[in-house]
């Protein structure tokens, strides 16, 4: 019997995708033999796929489609990054951000939608591909932006595959201008949401509770300077203006050029399209945020489920 170590274990979890202690508990039931445990895996099907479910899942893909005037990002988790990588894995997150485009982006609606091709539904579609594989996944959430006249241009960051990676940007810009240029536009202001990671459009739409937090800090900080209380409200005052600057899209200083706001991007482009120009909305969905997960040492926690 081969001795089943944690590089044992693995080289069958890349092999297959599937959760660590399914490897180890196959490697066991095949003294050790790699290739009959690949088959053990495999003979067990959909057997495994109800034990996953308890199993945190924050790796995997977002995924973007868009035609035209309305858009989509959708986010799919998996336990581990191999997954990611996993043809049939990437093919349904695809399929997924295309059936979100009609089906809409409220997720147990989108859950009970059609997949093509299948006969099931999208969600009945993701049970079956958690059996194949042998991980937990997860259709965690769906976002869509639509305009009346204009486009919905994206843009991808860590693209694993055409539409796929770890970032997602949508930005929607609500124009009669050429749907072209304003999509060469809206990518560059996409790529810039990625980077910069706005967290509101404009002033206006800045979380009331948010805004009260921020102010809480700065007067404390303020009133620590020791200065006239008419002195800490205008110090106050310029602090929330920087806040706006560093949370609002329209706000911020254009990565590209590292001069220009966004809003002066945005109505400059306005006059060299000749049609006014509308950044109407944008979303930018990263794989994870907000998912509680403990980071572990793989190779040591491998050696940890062994007992080394």
């Amino acid at each position: 019997m081969a001795e089943i170590t944690a590089s044992l274990v693995k080289e069958l979890r890349e092999k297959t995708g599937a959760g660590m202690m399914d490897c180890k508990k196959a490697l066991g039931e095949t003294a050790g033999d790699l290739e009959a445990a690949i088959d053990w895996l495999r003979k067990k099907g959909l057997a495994a796929a109800a034990k996953k479910a308890g199993r945190v899942a924050a790796e995997g893909l977002v995924g973007i489609a868009t035609a035209g005037t309305k858009g989509v990002v959708a986010e799919v988790n998996a336990e581990t990054d191999f997954v990611a990588r996993n043809d049939q894995f990437q093919g349904f997150v695809a399929t997924v951000a295309k059936v979100a485009l009609e089906a809409g982006a409220e997720v147990e609606a989108l859950k009970k939608a059609a997949y093509p091709g299948a006969g099931k539904t999208v969600e009945e579609q993701l049970t079956t591909l958690i059996a194949t594989i042998g991980e937990n996944m997860n259709l965690r959430r769906a976002a869509l932006l639509q305009v009346p006249q204009g486009v919905v241009a994206s843009y991808m960051h860590s693209s694993a595959a055409p539409g796929l990676g770890k970032i997602g940007v949508l930005v929607a810009l609500e124009s009669a201008a050429d749907p072209a240029k304003l999509a060469e536009l809206g990518k560059q202001i996409a790529m810039h949401v990625a980077a910069a990671n706005p967290l509101f459009l404009d002033a206006s739409s800045v979380d009331p509770a948010a805004l009260d937090r921020e102010r809480a800090v700065l007067t404390e900080q303020a009133a620590a300077s020791g200065k006239p209380a008419n002195v800490i409200e205008k110090m106050v005052e310029g602090r929330v203006r920087k806040y706006y600057e560093e949370v609002c899209l329209l706000e911020q200083v254009f990565v590209i050029d590292q001069e220009t706001k966004i809003a002066k991007v945005v109505e400059n482009a306005g006059k060299q399209l000749g049609a006014p120009v509308k950044l109407a909305g944008f979303v930018r969905m990263a794989l994870g945020e907000g998912i509680e997960k403990e980071e572990k040492d793989f190779a040591a926690e491998v050696a940890a489920q062994l007992g080394h």
